[in-house]
């Protein structure tokens, strides 16, 4: 009997504020979905970084024709050189493989990568240098290599590919810090929101309250019809940002990743888990602003 009551009155407050309560749900909605996005960002940014750097190459460029480092000044690297740095490149313990590339597989890499631009028309084999390419057990132990091998007779330069992922990397955390700070931002605007439409139903059902403390009910059976009323526009804010993100999984599985094949996307899993957390911080955040708004 005591929780038909209470949801009747849920059910007369929701009615009464119509239009409030309906603007707390699209607000919640937007909130939540912002946040969401942030958290699918970050999770964006830890699949792609897991991807390439598995993905990880240290280049040994040995020297060439067209090569001018002080290594490079015996001319170009000889065969001996050659077999002696690919056989110290293999006793590294933190070397998992290395592959040769010649002039003429660097060329026809280069070729591939730049067959729509006209620079591939003024490149010859003979200007590209040869190559060892080194997959490390551990990316980080880069400087490993590059102590070992730059400046060493037959070696042009060490290249390590992490150097240019990291500042990619730094960029997407940029942006993923900035799509969390707007999301947070989002969510306490629909704190303030809340707190504000719990406001104004408190004080249009003063005269029920008012007969509810003369009869001995207790403070917390007159705040729980409001709480409730702002649990349930957080439910159905939190219903639609999670549709909202689960149609932006949608769109890239069949869109978005057909196209670019060169790394991964956020799974399912990421969705759900973001679609649980969103829930938690919908709920908290609602409870708390109309605790702290009916406990006067």
């Amino acid at each position: 009997m005591r929780a038909r009551f209470i949801f009747g009155e849920v059910g007369i407050g929701l009615r009464r504020n119509l239009t409030m309560t309906f603007a707390v749900m699209i607000t919640v909605a937007i909130s939540l979905s912002l946040l969401g996005i942030g958290l699918l960002s970050s999770a964006q940014v830890r699949v792609m970084k897991d991807y390439w750097y598995d993905k990880i190459e240290v280049s040994v460029f040995l020297c060439g024709p067209l090569s001018d480092s002080p290594s490079c000044s015996g001319g170009v690297v000889s065969s001996a050189q050659r077999l002696e740095i690919q056989n110290d490149l293999q006793s590294l313990p933190v070397v998992s493989k290395v592959y040769y590339e010649s002039q003429s597989e660097a060329f026809q890499r280069f070729q591939e990568r730049f067959k729509n631009s006209a620079i591939s028309q003024n490149v010859t084999p003979d200007q590209l240098p040869e190559s060892f390419r080194v997959k490390l057990k551990d990316p980080k132990q880069f400087a490993v290599v590059q102590s070992a091998f730059t400046g060493r007779p037959g070696v042009d330069v060490v290249q390590d590919q992490r150097t240019i992922l990291e500042k990619f990397f730094k960029l997407l955390n940029v942006l993923r810090d900035g799509a969390l700070a707007i999301g947070f931002a989002s969510v306490l605007t629909a704190a303030l929101l809340i707190s504000n439409t719990l406001r104004i139903a408190a004080f249009n059902r003063r005269r029920e309250t008012n007969v509810m403390k003369l009869v001995g009910a207790s403070s917390f059976s007159i705040q729980l019809p409001f709480i409730l009323e702002g649990v349930f526009a957080t439910l159905v804010g939190w219903a639609f940002s999670t549709g909202l993100l689960s149609a932006l999984k949608y769109v890239i599985d069949g869109r978005i990743a057909p196209l670019l094949t060169f790394t991964n996307f956020f799974s399912w899993n990421d969705v759900w888990v973001t679609s649980g957390y969103l829930l938690l911080a919908g709920l908290f955040v609602s409870t708390v602003a109309s605790t702290l708004t009916l406990r006067k």
